[in-house]
């Protein structure tokens, strides 16, 4: 028996890898050639799966993340797709001409489908028919707005020196200003009825024509101003001007303020024989009214309108009687002169506020009546009118079915279309220190006269909770004028006019000769109409009767 002999295995080889020593710290010194062009994309094992195929991420913005990875979103391995003209295949576009048998049951096709047929061309007919009309309604719609006229004329004298637009406007902020400080309280005040409080829709009361004298004295007019300017304060202005200015990015219209700066002191003016203190009517609407001259619902018989309802409001709603008690401020109504007639219920807070850096304002403030508040506390008012003149030309809600069921529904659709208005007139009160602000609803008796109205209700609120539901900052309030007084303290000294683009959201600033507006007292400004019937309350200029 043979014996088979195995061949001896050759001993196995250790090959020892190739080590990189990396003196200066740990890991591999240079990318190994077998990964040196393979895509590395970080990835984390608790990352969520499915975002090919999950269409809630697209639908539900709660879950936009909910794929998303710890280390960001990578692109690594995304799929590009390359252009591949060898695809790409040139298109006939041109008309095959038709046998001529073929056309005239065409356009039988045609005239059967606009008869009412179910045919393609009848389709096509009744789509284009219907483009055309649609094209023509948002034509109509898309028309070219209708060019304002500016509140001044811009002479070629003047020179422009900034232009502030509205969206920096609108990012300013001052904060941290107190409430004003009293210098000096004048005039009488007196007492609000609050019957009216129950007036409503089904218990109207007519608006009363009350013949007293309101003053709207401008800035350097005013002896008080005068007085206080030789000891106190750096800027002068009165609540007017100010919330002109504090609420000018919600303006559509244009106005103007003259600026005069004498040293280190600014006096805030408006200009004599102006529309300045006209109450706007639907500002801010989406279609404001028509700027129709001979129409009683033309901007301005309607601003003369609601400025003549403001006044005779304020005044109808008070215990005017002899025997009723008034309130007295420690001086007396700085305007009144002896042969003058009644004069309104107004009281004036003198107040000063500290803007830092050495600009100290100082502002007339007005109040309009005062009431018992519930712990028997003097309570001071600012009483506001707004006005109904015509709903269904304003798009509004109509007050006599709303009123008294939806009021919300009825001031949120004023604060759409009089926001500018209404912000000022809030501004006022907080400048003011008023306790309260009172609204009345007044509406026309007869939607074509605009002479006679009814009052339909009356509503009040804390001046700083409507501001705060009318969406007012006053820090963008205080950011805005402060912003403006800076501008006009590095100019040298003399006269400028800051006026509100007629068709632009922008103020713009100009240096004007020392004597305009002096000797043209009247030039800038129309005439009115003998037979409006408020003739009486624009003939006044700086004191108004109604």
């Amino acid at each position: 028996m043979s014996e088979h002999v195995l061949p001896a295995e050759e001993p196995v080889r250790f090959i020892a890898p190739i080590i990189q020593d990396n003196p200066t710290g740990w890991g591999p010194c240079e990318m190994p050639d077998q990964f040196r062009d393979m895509p590395y994309q970080p990835f984390s094992k608790g990352d969520r799966l499915g975002k090919i195929s999950d269409w809630t991420v697209v639908q539900d913005k709660k879950y936009q993340n909910k794929y998303a990875s710890q280390f960001g979103a990578g692109s690594s391995y995304a799929y590009f797709h390359d252009e591949d003209e060898s695809t790409f295949h040139l298109v006939d576009t041109t008309r095959v001409q038709k046998p001529p048998y073929q056309r005239g049951r065409a356009r039988g096709q045609r005239g059967r489908g606009a008869r009412g047929a179910r045919t393609p061309g009848g389709m096509t007919t009744l789509s284009k028919q219907r483009d055309r009309k649609l094209g023509k309604r948002w034509g109509q719609r898309g028309a070219p707005m209708k060019i304002r006229d500016a509140s001044v004329t811009v002479r070629p004298t003047w020179v422009t020196i900034e232009d502030m637009d509205f969206p920096r406007l609108a990012k300013l902020s001052l904060p941290g200003i107190k409430d004003g400080e009293d210098i000096a309280c004048c005039g009488t005040l007196e007492y609000y009825d609050k019957a009216y409080d129950r007036v409503n829709v089904k218990h109207e009361k007519p608006l009363q024509r009350i013949d007293r004298i309101f003053h709207t004295v401008t800035t350097t007019d005013d002896p008080v101003i005068r007085r206080l300017s030789k000891t106190t304060g750096t800027v002068y202005a009165t609540d007017t001007i100010l919330a002109t200015i504090m609420c000018c990015t919600r303006s559509n219209y244009s106005w103007d303020i003259v600026i005069e700066k004498i040293g280190d002191k600014l006096f805030l003016d408006k200009r004599d024989n102006t529309e300045f203190d006209l109450l706007t009517v639907n500002e801010t609407s989406v279609e404001p009214p028509a700027d129709d001259g001979n129409s009683i619902n033309s901007p301005r018989n309607l601003a003369l309108e609601a400025t003549f309802i403001n006044h005779n409001f304020s005044q109808q709603v008070l215990k005017s009687g002899p025997t009723e008690p008034k309130y007295k401020f420690p001086e007396a109504n700085p305007f009144v002169s002896e042969e003058e007639g009644e004069v309104a219920s107004v009281g004036y807070r003198y107040r000063k506020w500290n803007l830092n850096n050495g600009v100290v304002l100082v502002a007339r403030c007005e109040h309009d009546a005062v009431m018992q508040g519930p712990q028997n506390e003097t309570q001071f008012l600012t009483i506001k009118a707004l006005n109904e003149w015509d709903s269904k030309v304003a798009n509004g809600v109509e007050w006599r079915q709303k009123l008294d069921t939806q009021r919300g529904a009825v001031l949120a659709n004023e604060l759409r279309n009089n926001s500018c208005k209404l912000a000022k007139w809030t501004v006022q009160a907080l400048l003011a220190g008023s306790d309260q602000v009172k609204f009345g609803y007044v509406s026309r008796t007869q939607v074509r006269d605009n002479a006679r109205h009814v009052i339909l209700g009356t509503q009040q609120f804390k001046p700083h909770e409507f501001a705060a539901q009318i969406n007012l900052s006053m820090d963008n309030a205080w950011g805005i004028l402060r912003c403006i007084i800076d501008i006009c303290m590095k100019q040298k000294d003399g006269k400028y006019l800051i006026m509100k683009d007629p068709n632009k959201p922008l103020i713009r600033l100009y240096d004007i000769p020392d004597n305009t507006f002096e000797s043209d007292g009247s030039e800038e400004s129309g005439d009115e109409p003998a037979d409006t019937p408020f003739a009486p309350l624009y003939s006044y200029g700086n004191s108004k009767r109604v």
